[in-house]
């Protein structure tokens, strides 16, 4: 049966809302993610800030990757963490890889109440453990020997033990102290969140060592930011 025009018209705005709607979730996940490097970004600036939590220019010169990681944890006996995160590396003329996102998360058993937001920077200080990315998966701590990292005004607590650690671990309100060996929860790459926000289809190894993708405008910021605490 044919439609008259008039039923015609009547269909059209509905149609192009259907035309619209992948377009529209489209940005909104740029929006989502772009938001996401942008706190990852306030992160390691606040650290960077208080001299409670800085990392030392010592620990961030010899960094050969930072992870930034921002989680939510809470439950009652099963204790879930979970978040995302962006991993910077640095390169072999050494210059700073885009930010390319990663997940973050952890289950726990045992009486706990209520919800807690983390905030963890990891410092990666050796390329091997770097590349422990790329498989999927990985708990510092258990994959790879971690600890907590000194803060600038504990330069009393700088050892060549410390700085030659895999990884030294920077959290918010966490109790850590310098030295501590420690377990942290798994991190994983997100490869889809990469593909679509950097509209590519290379993965974690490319994006960290490659110069395949240009920084975008948005996650400029952060980039330039690393570079100029690391140098």
């Amino acid at each position: 049966m044919l439609l008259a025009p008039r039923s015609l018209l009547r269909l059209l705005p509905a149609c192009l809302a259907l035309l619209a709607a992948p377009f529209a979730r489209a940005e909104a996940d740029t929006d989502k993610m772009t938001a996401r490097v942008e706190t990852c970004e306030a992160i390691l600036r606040e650290f960077q800030a208080d001299p409670q939590l800085a990392i030392p220019s010592e620990v961030l010169r010899q960094a050969k990757a930072l992870v930034i990681v921002n989680q939510v944890k809470g439950g009652l006996v099963l204790g879930l963490q979970y978040g995302y995160g962006v991993a910077l590396a640095r390169r072999d003329d050494g210059s700073w890889s885009i930010p390319a996102f990663i997940k973050a998360g952890e289950a726990s058993l045992g009486l706990q109440l209520g919800g807690q937001r983390v905030e963890t920077i990891y410092v990666l200080m050796d390329r091997d453990t770097v590349r422990r990315l790329f498989d999927g998966r990985v708990n510092f701590g258990v994959d790879a020997r971690a600890i907590a990292g000194p803060r600038a005004y504990e330069a009393e607590k700088m050892t060549k033990d410390i700085l030659t650690t895999p990884v030294l671990v920077y959290g918010r309100n966490q109790g850590y102290y310098a030295g501590a060996t420690i377990k942290t929860g798994w991190i994983d790459r997100n490869d889809r969140a990469n593909w679509d926000y950097y509209a590519t289809p290379y993965l974690l190894p490319e994006l960290l060592y490659g110069n395949f993708v240009k920084p975008t405008p948005a996650v400029r910021p952060l980039v330039d930011f690393v570079a100029q605490i690391t140098r």
